[in-house]
């Protein structure tokens, strides 16, 4: 497949149970549908992205974070490498995801592929790792998103940790996924504001589970002027009583709408 020169690096962030792991399974499987490729990187302690985009649980590789192996190889121990070169690595611990059912998009002849790559988080490393572990990490998402080819998809831990450590300080746009909540839009604010000071000013929120038609917040919270906002979806809540899979539900079409309507709002903002 040749060269996606508009291909963008994106983060998904938010406090847990918001949806960003459904957000971010949706937008790579609409973007391997229009015909590109995506990496998905699941940085989240609790490793759901794989699941949520159709994989079994007994097909989800080993976490990066807990590959030991891996430390001592590319990062080493006591006097470390703080930025290893881990080129071909990511190519050799991804798995390819299955394709939805979902036709592909109008005009468009070859789907993309969906490629996994299962990172974990720093805090699920266990005792007496946290430096390698982080180093490996920092290095491995670096090398996605300046030297990989398609679209990377990073869905982050829960909360604000990653933004202190700046591992995705320089990907092209964050989604802060929140739902219409007092302490959910509290989080959101926080992640925007450190974001902001780490330099990723193109930030989107993504109001999820939201029914109203306009979006009025809260006042006292910096959260990014860029908003967007899902409706809850009773095929969706139907499906979690009995898959993990967020993908091929009823509202396929409405879901479609929404992610062609962010990404031309994402878009604008990169040019």
């Amino acid at each position: 497949m040749p060269h996606d020169s508009n291909a963008m690096k994106l983060a998904f962030a938010g406090k847990g149970g918001v949806g960003k792991t459904t957000i971010a399974a949706w937008m790579a499987d609409y973007l391997a549908r229009a015909g590109h490729n995506v990496w998905l990187v699941d940085a989240d302690t609790a490793l759901s992205l794989g699941v949520a985009s159709g994989l079994a649980p007994e097909q989800l590789p080993v976490p990066l974070v807990q590959r030991r192996d891996l430390f001592e190889s590319y990062v080493g121990s006591g006097i470390i490498k703080l930025s290893p070169d881990v080129s071909g690595l990511s190519g050799s611990l991804a798995v390819d995801l299955p394709e939805s059912e979902a036709p592909l998009l109008e005009g468009v002849s070859e789907r993309g592929n969906k490629r996994l790559l299962v990172m974990g988080s720093i805090s699920s490393a266990g005792g007496g790792c946290a430096c390698e572990a982080n180093a490996l990490l920092k290095a491995m998402l670096a090398h996605l998103i300046y030297d990989e080819d398609g679209y990377v998809l990073v869905d982050l831990e829960a909360g604000v940790e990653h933004l202190g450590r700046g591992t995705v300080a320089n990907v092209d746009h964050l989604i802060i996924v929140s739902e219409p909540s007092l302490r959910s839009l509290e989080t959101a604010s926080t992640i925007a504001k450190l974001a902001d000071e780490l330099g990723l000013h193109d930030q989107t929120l993504v109001m999820n589970r939201f029914e109203d038609d306009e979006i009025t917040l809260p006042d006292g919270l910096d959260l990014p002027a860029s908003r967007f906002s899902v409706k809850g979806l009773s095929g969706l809540h139907e499906r979690m009583l009995s898959d993990g899979s967020v993908l091929d539900l009823p509202e396929q079409d409405y879901i479609d709408e929404q992610l062609a309507q962010l990404l031309a709002e994402m878009g604008e903002a990169k040019q």
